[in-house]
């Protein structure tokens, strides 16, 4: 076994070693084995003084944590006048959604976002972490405002409209996130979602896929998708809305026949599978080895609002599992079932076995 192997073995034993104290149990000398330790945290298999090692199913989720306002009217919504809502608060925001849904399918997750010193921030940050989702990344920033976003809901559960106040990721910079690099490449993938900054999002993508670090991305909504880089060589995954396809691949989406044209021109920019999300329509999923379309498993809707993050976090969950793409997209549709039938944004229902069920009950 050479060395190297052996000083990560000792550390998974007791990450706590001093280097005097694996020095004598690898037969090295301390200076020697400081390089070695300098070598393995440079390329992320160690991170933090502690030497903790690299989680073997680990992701690092960038981008928004937010509160989300849901306003819930009993009556036909009208437009440019008074509507009697009633107003829910949850956490959300997309980056965190998924961190909390992979950590619930039993990912081992962090966050990097941002919030402000303020009530709403740690309400954020407090929850999140219950969920078991590592939150010592995230900034906590005293002058800035936690990011809110508010949507109008119909009789249905659909949205109507949203509104987004969510400045506070401006001050996520290429040079700010180059802080947490060593957390970024310890993990096995990382998700981005464009609420970050365009030129945040460039920097994250080049830098990564020079590490070989897997990419999942999730382009948020149609203006925020045009943040996105031309070269999108390294992303794993990206899973659009039609609208979001629409702008992607430069092209009007129509029929399921378009879906296929769309997704061929996005890989194209170097992404290796693409799944559009088409509403009460399924599902149009492509890689270079498989393509097609998927119905939803047919449900009553409770609230439809964040259900896209359920699915693709289940799809995730699945390729990290080295399952392929169409039983990813099986998998992640049961789980978008699972989901529709409760209102809160993160369903507790969300577990790998009862997801497993689903798709056997509609196979």
């Amino acid at each position: 076994m050479d060395k190297e192997k052996q000083i990560l073995n000792q550390l998974r034993l007791n990450p706590f070693s001093s280097q005097q104290e694996l020095a004598n149990k690898v037969g090295l000398s301390r200076p020697a084995v400081a390089n070695y330790i300098t070598n393995l945290t440079r390329r992320g298999l160690i991170k933090g003084r502690a030497y903790i090692l690299q989680e073997e199913s680990s992701i690092v989720c960038i981008g928004g944590a937010n509160i989300d306002r849901k306003a819930r009217t009993s009556q036909k919504v009208r437009l440019y006048s008074s509507n009697p809502v009633i107003v829910t608060e949850v956490c959300g925001g997309v980056a965190r959604n998924f961190a909390e849904n992979l950590s619930r399918l039993g990912i081992s997750t962090s966050l990097i976002t941002c919030v402000a010193d303020d009530k709403e921030g740690s309400w954020l940050l407090n929850e999140t972490k219950s969920q078991g989702v590592d939150v010592s990344q995230v900034w906590v920033f005293p002058t800035e405002r936690t990011g809110t976003y508010t949507n109008l809901l119909d009789t249905t559960g659909k949205s109507v409209v949203s509104m987004a106040d969510m400045n506070i990721y401006d001050q996520l910079k290429p040079e700010v996130l180059e802080e947490k690099w060593s957390q970024i490449i310890a993990a096995k993938a990382v998700l981005l979602d464009t609420n970050l900054p365009e030129e945040s999002i460039e920097y994250m993508i080049k830098r990564l896929k020079d590490q070989k670090t897997p990419i999942f991305i999730d382009p948020v909504s149609p203006a925020k998708v045009r943040k996105l880089p031309r070269c999108l060589e390294g992303v794993v995954l990206l899973n659009p809305t039609k609208a979001e396809a629409e702008v992607l691949s430069e092209m009007t989406i129509a029929t399921i026949d378009d879906c296929q044209e769309a997704c061929e021109r996005i890989v194209k920019r170097g992404v290796q599978n693409v799944i559009i999300t088409l509403e009460g329509e399924g599902i149009y999923y492509f890689s270079g080895k498989e393509s097609g379309h998927l119905s939803l498993y047919q449900t009553d809707v409770v609230d439809d609002t964040a259900n896209k993050y359920v699915f693709a976090s289940c799809v995730i969950y699945e390729l990290m599992n080295d399952e392929p793409l169409l039983n990813a997209c099986k998998f992640g549709l049961a789980g978008f079932y699972l989901t529709l039938k409760t209102e809160k944004t993160n369903s507790s229902y969300l577990k790998p076995e009862k997801i497993h069920e689903i798709v056997k009950e509609f196979s």
